[in-house]
């Protein structure tokens, strides 16, 4: 079985903020959410799949601004939620903060990091501002 790593990330149950990580995989080099898994990588399933599969796509391009593929797959005889999150060449937010992802963790960019991001992501630098 796979690990946690830049570009897997394993949540129990699902939550808005993990929105954040969402944000992250799409100004890094892309990833899966995966919902109903929990940290030692066992399939625990997730209750309200279903529901989640037609509201979590909506969310994400409403708050986001991105589209998401969100597949509900059956293992383990549970369902789990994966979001697969395609790398973004424009910097994506939430709510006004930008993240990336950085080995198996979320990083919120500040500073001298998100001002060499977003001159990066616009194809600049600080000589040519």
């Amino acid at each position: 079985m796979t690990r946690e790593n830049q570009t897997i990330e394993w949540k129990e149950s699902w939550r808005d903020e993990y929105l954040r990580w969402v944000s992250g995989f799409a100004n890094g080099q892309g990833g899966v959410l995966v919902i109903g898994r929990n940290d030692r990588g066992e399939a625990v399933g997730v209750s309200d799949g279903l529901k989640l599969l037609e509201e979590l796509p909506n969310k994400i391009r409403d708050l986001l601004g991105i589209i998401v593929d969100v597949n509900l797959v059956k293992e383990a005889g549970v369902e789990l939620l994966e979001i697969h999150v395609p790398a973004y060449t424009n910097p994506i937010s939430f709510r006004g903060r930008y993240y990336t992802r950085s080995g198996s963790t979320l990083q919120e960019l500040k500073g001298a990091a998100l001002d060499r991001f977003l001159l990066q992501r616009q194809g600049r630098t600080w000589d040519s501002v």
